[in-house]
Formats: C-alpha cells, sequence, structure tokens
C-alpha cells in the first residue's frame, strides 16, 4: 500500500534501482512518501568539506545526492510514479554535539578514507573554515539543511477501480 522514507534517501548511490524496486513493491495506486537532503543541503559544510580534501590533495568526491525538485519530480515520473507534490523545505538545525560531532557522525565515510595521522588536522581544519558561517557568538554550531519531500503514487490499474459486487 506505501513505502515512507526518512532522511535517508540521499544516500542511495542508484536512485533508478531504487525507484524501480519501490514501484514493484507497491500495488495499484500505492503511496510512496519520503523526505531527503535536497539540492543546497548542507552547503557551507560541503564546500568546508571539498576545500580541505583538496587542499590536502585527496578525492573530494562526497557521497551523497541532493535534487533538485524539478530533477527528482522528473526521475519519479519516468519511474511510472504520478507526482503528487514535491518540495525544497528549509530547516535551520541546531547541532548539540557542535560541528566536530556532527562530521564525526555523518562524515565518518570521508574521515574513515583520511590516514589516521592527519584525521584530527583535518577536523579542526574544517571546523575552522565553518566557525564564521555556521557557529554564533555564543558557540552554538547550525547545519542548514535543505530537504526535499514528496508523496507519489503508482498510476492505479483500471481493473483495480472497478466495484467488486
Amino acid at each position: 500500500d506505501a513505502v515512507f522514507s526518512n532522511a535517508a534517501l540521499h544516500w542511495v548511490c542508484d536512485h533508478d534501482a531504487m525507484l524501480a524496486g519501490v514501484y514493484r513493491a507497491l500495488k495499484p495506486g500505492g503511496r510512496f512518501v519520503a523526505e531527503f537532503g535536497g539540492h543546497g543541503n548542507i552547503a557551507a559544510i560541503q564546500v568546508a568539506i571539498r576545500a580541505v580534501l583538496a587542499r590536502r590533495g585527496w578525492e573530494t568526491n562526497i557521497r551523497r545526492y541532493y535534487a533538485t525538485e524539478a530533477e527528482y519530480a522528473a526521475r519519479l515520473t519516468k519511474h511510472g510514479f504520478s507526482v503528487l507534490e514535491v518540495a525544497l523545505n528549509q530547516r535551520t538545525t541546531p547541532l548539540p554535539t557542535g560541528i566536530r560531532g556532527w562530521l564525526e557522525t555523518f562524515e565518518r565515510a570521508t574521515i574513515d578514507r583520511i590516514p589516521e595521522r592527519e584525521r584530527e588536522s583535518f577536523l579542526r581544519e574544517v571546523e575552522h573554515l565553518l566557525r564564521p558561517e555556521v557557529c554564533d557568538v555564543e558557540g552554538q554550531w547550525t547545519a542548514h539543511y535543505v530537504r526535499l519531500r514528496f508523496r507519489a503514487e503508482t498510476t492505479p490499474n483500471p481493473q483495480s477501480l472497478i466495484p467488486h459486487p
């Protein structure tokens, strides 16, 4: 009847395969509702991480997918969904563990690629770059999330709309 996802789809490597699987799993008229990182999500954080990686001559590819509204609506449509709603929403989110806690949680794949002896200096440099943009005068760090929310459904099978006696 329905598939729901929250804060996970931006980690999916192959959205076409995932959408094909969701479509197959749903019956005609089934609903797919989700929210995940959208275009512009954590932009300052991403730029700082990439800048530090590039300055050190390391791979700058961060493996996440942040789509625009139009891009994802087209992708859903291509896979047989009728798009009922799609929107980007800004959500400023306080980081109680600071940017360091956030990086150690959500950038684990990036940090683990860095030589162990250089991880601490990498984290300090990213933190230094971000402080003017995402930390206020009282020391509260904030992430600027952009979430893509959508509601879509599979095309109903005309036979399923005929009432049964």
